[in-house]
């Protein structure tokens, strides 16, 4: 047995632990540690007799224990082969504790072969430096040693199988003479051999499962760790572990180890520039650290540059974009040119449809290329829901760069314009669907998404919001005023489905301004409406958005639009609500209802109900605010209102009344309306709706003693009046849901 197995079994049979043992001989822990792993050479007379007496050696077994220490000082060098040592560990490592008690629970449970853990993931994450944690961690688990073997996954040639069978052969003392000739004679072999011991081998950066196969432990106790850019799927029974960029409190633990001026409010902006990616982290901490004249400002400046982001986040020898690019290489043709036109997407998510348009290829073909960027960690699923993917933010700088590398100006700003066209045209007849005089697919559609109906319309342009709106920005750029109108319009009635999103304010005020450039000057009175309702809705700003609505009043009353001046006073009472200007708001709401039936708008007459009903609700009159609802069922009954207008003012006025019987302990009424309203608002797809009303049905169900379902509805209704930011029904929900609980 090597010097290093020995001491690590007579400390074990002795019942020490390392630092134990420390204590009891005078012998450093690390001294001690790197004995037994092989990491040093064997110690002289005097500290054998040390780690002796604090092992309380019989004097036979500390003969033996000589034995073995003048054995490896006679092979001139330390414990054993130095073949397959562990790299170096890392002292600042920080992070993945879940990860680390995930492999030791498995480890606990598992049963059968040994076990083998798959770790992957896109280059950068720190694959190597866990593996190596790891095996620290386990160290007393595995005394028949641990060893280490890059596979060179990312080179062009990577190593054979046959090649590292030998290596690790070799490492575990096997004679060369005695090594098999053929790969499946070696492979068994080195199953043999690791079967009657218990080692942990660190097979880092695998290519693909038939490098990794002929190298794993068959039966018994050794582990295999085992990292890889790619997911390799094709490994049964094992446990497969995507390492993730660090949580933003570890990236700046990371950055604070490594770096003394690591403090402060700007880590956290450092941080997010790196994507909290470890191995950016780490080059842009050392390059704080080399540099002590520098403060967190200064590496924030010069990483704020997203053109030179890559640049400054390299280092000697090592870079991001360097990482990236071995994974680059690796790629088929037909995937690299999708990899570097992904670049021209907006926002940050995508989907296959996406991904086809841009490379000019079919929806199959462009998901196998989506697949294979994902298998070789270049792109990244959506974890739930429809197909998606996106780009971790440095690969995505890395993907532009190729574009600029690979493509000409020309070429690129065609790819551009493709790109924006097919969004805003699919964004219109996506949002057509909400429109009262479409609510149908144009004859002879032919896209590439399916919009067969309301639903997936909705999804469509929920999930690619911020693509479209990033293609309008463009369109707005190039100066397509008509287009930009046309998409803004299209969305009219869409936006009710997600009234506080941001984006509003942004697409209303493109659509203003565009609509103030062409002739028609309806259009623009009918576009400076919009940007009233999204400055009170999507920016909160009331007293904004007052003054745009009283603006499009002005322009409607000059150009004889009735319709648009019910609109503008409707909007303008919308905002003094908001604002608490109660009065006000009723005097508009009320003209504006009179305008409206003028226009004929019947669509405008019914939704006015629901501000006048809640503007009396506010002002302290509940039964006429309930008959207000009242009348929107009944008027909606009556009038030949649009269908999805007419969804939209049945939601409120159901939703609205049962809030207000809730406030009057009109509980069985509540739950009716309530009940009434759910579906409704879960149609309209509007998160705060459905909010208000799960937050009224867990405040009935609270008063009348079902508490279960009672916090079942609260807790859903915080969730979603979290998502939408509504203050007023979070506050409540949390004191029914505080109330329930000291019940």
């Amino acid at each position: 047995m090597s010097f290093g197995n020995r001491l690590r079994s007579l400390r074990r049979s002795s019942g020490l632990t390392i630092d134990q043992l420390a204590a009891a001989s005078g012998v450093s822990g690390r001294a001690i540690s790197d004995m037994e792993r092989g990491h040093s050479r064997a110690p002289q007379t005097r500290t054998l007799a040390a780690l002796a007496k604090g092992l309380g050696l019989s004097a036979g077994e500390l003969d033996e224990l000589e034995s073995s220490a003048r054995e490896q000082r006679s092979r001139g060098g330390s414990d054993g082969p130095r073949l397959c040592e562990l790299p170096r560990a890392v002292s600042d490592f920080v992070g993945r504790e879940d990860h680390f008690e995930r492999i030791k629970a498995h480890l606990s449970d598992s049963s059968g072969p040994a076990p083998v853990v798959v770790v992957h993931g896109q280059a950068g994450l720190g694959k190597t430096a866990f593996a190596v944690r790891l095996a620290g961690l386990l160290d007393d688990r595995y005394p028949g040693g641990q060893f280490y073997l890059d596979l060179r996954g990312t080179d062009e040639t990577p190593m054979e199988a046959g090649e590292a069978l030998v290596r690790l052969l070799r490492a575990l003392e096997v004679s060369p003479r005695r090594i098999a000739e053929t790969n499946e004679e070696r492979s068994s072999q080195l199953r043999a051999t690791l079967a009657s011991r218990r080692c942990l081998l660190v097979l880092d950066n695998a290519a693909n499962e038939s490098q990794v196969r002929p190298l794993l432990p068959g039966e018994g106790a050794s582990l295999a760790v085992v990292t890889s850019r790619r997911v390799l799927g094709g490994l049964e029974g094992v446990l497969r572990l995507p390492l993730a960029p660090l949580a933003p409190e570890e990236s700046a633990r990371l950055l604070g180890a490594i770096a003394t001026q690591a403090v402060g409010a700007g880590v956290a902006e450092v941080a997010a520039l790196c994507g909290n990616l470890p191995l950016a982290l780490r080059i842009a901490g050392t390059r704080l650290a080399t540099r002590p004249s520098w403060t967190v400002a200064h590496l924030v400046t010069r990483l704020a540059d997203a053109d030179r982001r890559l640049a400054a986040l390299s280092l000697g020898d090592t870079g991001v974009a360097t990482a990236f690019a071995l994974s680059h290489a690796q790629l088929t043709e037909p995937a690299r040119a999708l990899f570097r036109r992904l670049a021209h997407v907006p926002g940050v998510g995508f989907s296959p449809e996406i991904a086809a348009v841009l490379a000019g290829i079919g929806p199959d073909e462009a998901l196998d290329g989506l697949e294979e960027l994902v298998e070789l960690g270049l792109l990244q699923p959506e974890p739930e829901g429809a197909v998606r993917y996106r780009f971790h933010d440095l690969i995505r700088l890395y993907a532009a760069q190729r574009l600029t590398i690979e493509e000409p100006p020309g070429v690129r700003a065609a790819t551009d314009r493709l790109l924006t066209t097919w969004l805003l045209e699919t964004a219109i007849v996506a949002g057509r669907w909400f429109e009262p005089g479409y609510g149908s697919l144009p004859a002879g559609y032919a896209g590439l998404v399916p919009l067969a109906g309301l639903e997936e319309a909705g999804a469509w342009l929920h999930a690619e919001a911020d693509n479209w709106l990033g293609a309008l920005r463009a369109a707005a750029a190039a100066g397509l005023d008509q287009l930009v109108v046309d998409v803004a319009e299209a969305m009219h009635w869409f936006s009710d489905s997600m009234v506080f999103w941001a984006g509003w304010y942004e697409v209303y005020g493109l659509s203003r301004a565009a609509a103030s450039r062409l002739p028609d000057r309806h259009q623009e009175v009918t576009h400076l409406n919009y940007f009233a309702w999204a400055a009170t809705h999507a920016a909160r700003r009331p007293d904004e958005g007052a003054s745009i609505a009283m603006a499009a009043y002005d322009l409607a009353t000059e150009l004889g639009d009735v319709k648009e001046q019910a609109w503008a006073l409707q909007y303008a009472g919308t905002a003094w609500r908001f604002a608490g200007d109660l009065e006000p708001a009723l005097d508009a709401y009320t003209r504006a209802q009179i305008l409206a039936g003028e226009a004929g708008d019947h669509d405008a007459y019914v939704q006015l109900f629901q501000g006048l009903g809640l503007l009396l609700g506010a002002l302290g009159r509940p039964q006429e605010a309930l008959e207000m609802f009242a009348s929107t069922v009944r008027e909606v009954e009556r009038r030949p209102v649009g269908h999805r207008p007419g969804q939209s003012a049945l939601a409120g006025a159901h939703t609205f009344a049962s809030e207000i019987l809730a406030d009057l302990g009109r509980w069985e009424e509540a739950r009716e309306q309530a009940e009434l309203a759910l579906p409704l608002v879960l149609d309209g797809g509007d998160n705060s709706l459905v909010g208000q009303v799960h937050l009224t049905l867990g405040r009935v169900r609270a008063a009348l003693g079902e508490a279960e379902a009672a916090r079942a509805d609260l807790r859903r209704a915080l969730e979603l009046l979290e998502e939408t930011q509504f203050a007023k029904g979070i506050e409540l929900a949390r004191t029914q849901l505080a109330a329930l609980s000291s019940a």
